[in-house]
C-alpha cells in the first residue's frame, strides 16, 4: 500500500472538505451529498444519483435520524455490526477506496469521530431485461442471455452451477475507468497455472480505460502474433454455454458493461461448437456440427477453386461443363470476386446502421440492384454472383464473427495468389491458411488444433461427434 495514501480522519470537517473538493460536488450534479445528524454526531452521505434505490435510501435515512447518542457505538466496527440495517456493508480507511466505491455506485457514510467510512452496497444499475441474444439464438433451450451488468451475469451462471467449487473472483483494470472484471471458474477443474497467468496479466495492465470492453482486454491479454487472423478468444452471450465451458475446466471472463463472456482457452474445434449441438439428440447434434465444419471449409475453398478452374477450363469434366461462364466477361473474374467481397461487407455495415423500419425495403432494393441489375449491366457474371451469394449466406452458420472474417481474409489471399500464379498460387494459399491455423496458439500457449496436435483420438472424437451424456454419476449404473 502506498504510504502517501490519504486516510479517513476523525476530524469530520477535514474529511468533508477533502471529498467535496476532490469529487467536485458543486460541479457534478449527479454526485449527491447530504450532511445529517446520526446519534448526535455529524455525518455525511455520498451517493451517485441513479445508482441507488430511492426507497432504500429513504428508509435508511429515517433510521439514522432516529438513532440516539446512547445507541452509538464507539467505533465504525461496532456501527457496522450493531446499528446498520443492511446486509452488504464494508469498512475502509482509504480515501481512494471511498471514491472508487462511490463512483461504482456504492453508498458512502462517514460519521464524526470514526476513522473508517461505511460502504453500503445498495446500488442498482440501469439495465435491460434478460432476453435471448440476437446472435446466439438456439432452436431449443433457454431463452435468457447476458446483459451489461456484471452482477446479473454472474447470477445467471450461479443459477446453473450450484457448486461450492464455483469461484467468482472480482478484479478491475483501467486507471480512469476502473472497469470491473469477473473471473469465473471451477476451483477443482481449472488449470491453476493458467489461471494465475491470467490474473498476473490483468494486474499488470497499464491502460487508462477499457474503452472497448472485452476487445481492449483481449488485446492486452494476448499481444503476440496480431497478424494471425484466427481468433484466440471465443465469445458467447448465452449463460448456458458459459456454464458448460466452466464445467469443462475453462475460464470465463465477464467485463462490466459488456453483454458477452470471453471463453479461454479454446482451440479451432471449440470455435465451431454451438449450443444447438447439445439441445438435440446425439445423431442430430453430430449432423449439425459436421455440416457446420463442411460449410466453413466450403466458404474458404469455393471461390478460389472456381477461379482456378476458369483459368484452366480443360480440367473441367464434360459433365460439369455447365459451371463455365457463358456470358461475356467485361471485368476479370478476380476483380469481380474482390469487389463482391467488399460489397458484401458494405451491405452488412449498412444493415447494422439502418433503422429497423427501413431495413426491409432497403434490403429488397439492395437485392435488386446487386442481383439482377448488376448482372444485366455487365459488371458481374451470374455464376460469380451465385458463388458469392453462397459464401455470404454460409458465413452466418458460424456464431464467431472473428472466425468468419479469418476465413474471409484467407479466401481473399488465396484468390489473389490463384489469379497471379495459377495452380501454384492456389496450393500456396491453402498451405498458408493451414500454416496460420497450425502455428496459432491459444492464450494458454497450447496447440490451436488440439486434439489433432498432440493427437488424442478420444478427445478428437468428442470434438467431431456429439456423444451421449452420462446416464449415471460416478460409475453408478442403471
Amino acid at each position: 500500500m502506498n504510504g502517501n495514501e490519504k486516510k479517513i480522519e476523525k476530524d469530520f470537517q477535514k474529511n468533508l472538505d477533502y471529498l467535496n473538493e476532490t469529487l467536485a460536488v458543486n460541479t457534478n450534479f449527479d454526485i449527491v451529498y447530504r450532511v445529517i445528524s446520526v446519534g448526535g454526531r455529524n455525518a455525511v452521505m455520498y451517493f451517485i444519483d441513479g445508482f441507488c434505490k430511492d426507497e432504500l435510501m429513504q428508509k435508511m435515512l429515517q433510521y439514522f435520524i432516529t438513532l440516539k447518542a446512547e445507541d452509538m457505538p464507539q467505533d465504525a466496527h461496532g456501527m457496522s455490526k450493531r446499528c446498520m440495517p443492511y446486509v452488504e456493508v464494508d469498512l475502509t480507511d482509504s480515501m481512494e477506496k471511498v471514491m472508487q466505491n462511490l463512483l461504482s455506485g456504492v453508498f458512502i457514510l462517514i460519521i464524526e469521530g470514526y476513522d473508517k467510512a461505511l460502504l453500503i452496497d445498495a446500488r442498482t444499475y440501469p439495465a435491460r431485461s434478460v432476453q435471448e441474444p440476437e446472435k446466439d439464438k438456439v432452436l431449443r433451450g433457454s431463452k435468457d442471455g447476458f446483459v451489461e451488468t456484471v452482477v446479473f451475469n454472474t447470477a445467471l451462471i450461479r443459477r446453473r452451477i450450484r457448486s461450492t467449487e464455483l469461484r467468482m473472483e472480482m478484479m478491475n483494470a483501467g486507471k480512469s475507468s476502473r472497469t470491473d472484471i469477473a473471473l469465473c471458474y471451477m476451483d477443482d477443474r481449472v488449470d491453476k497455472k493458467f489461471l494465475q497467468l491470467i490474473k498476473d496479466r490483468i494486474n499488470a495492465l497499464e491502460v487508462d480505460a477499457l474503452t472497448l470492453n472485452q476487445e481492449s482486454l483481449a488485446e492486452c491479454l494476448y499481444t503476440s502474433k496480431w497478424y494471425n487472423p484466427f481468433p484466440k478468444f471465443k465469445y458467447t452471450e448465452r449463460p448456458d454455454t458459459a456454464a458448460a465451458q466452466i464445467l469443462e475446466g475453462n475460464i470465463i471472463i465477464l467485463v462490466d458493461n459488456s453483454p458477452s463472456a470471453m471463453v479461454l482457452p479454446n482451440s479451432i474445434f471449440d470455435m465451431v461448437e454451438e449450443a444447438d449441438d447439445y439441445y438435440f439428440p446425439p445423431i442430430t447434434g453430430t449432423y449439425l456440427r459436421i455440416t457446420r465444419i463442411i460449410i466453413a471449409f466450403l466458404t474458404y475453398i469455393v471461390t478460389p477453386t472456381y477461379l482456378l478452374l476458369m483459368k484452366n477450363t480443360e480440367w473441367i469434366p464434360d459433365s460439369f461443363s455447365f459451371i463455365m461462364v457463358r456470358e461475356t466477361m467485361n471485368i476479370p473474374l478476380i476483380w469481380q470476386f474482390i469487389m463482391l467481397e467488399l460489397a458484401i461487407d458494405g451491405l452488412r455495415l449498412a444493415a447494422v446502421n439502418t433503422p429497423s423500419m427501413l431495413s426491409t425495403p432497403l434490403s429488397v432494393l439492395a437485392a435488386l440492384v446487386l442481383g439482377e441489375f448488376s448482372v444485366k449491366s455487365g459488371w458481374f457474371n451470374s455464376e460469380v454472383m451465385l458463388y458469392m451469394a453462397f459464401v455470404a449466406v454460409a458465413n452466418y452458420t458460424q456464431t464467431s464473427y472473428e472466425l468468419g472474417y479469418a476465413l474471409k481474409f484467407m479466401r481473399i489471399i488465396n484468390l489473389v495468389l490463384t489469379a497471379i500464379f495459377g495452380v501454384y498460387g492456389y496450393i500456396a494459399g491453402i498451405l498458408l491458411c493451414l500454416l496460420a491455423i497450425v502455428k496459432n496458439k491459444t492464450v494458454s500457449g497450447q496447440s490451436y488444433i488440439y486434439p489433432l496436435l498432440p493427437f488424442d483420438i478420444k478427445q478428437l472424437s468428442k470434438r467431431i461427434f456429439r456423444h451421449r451424456l452420462p446416464r449415471a454419476l460416478d460409475g453408478e449404473k442403471k
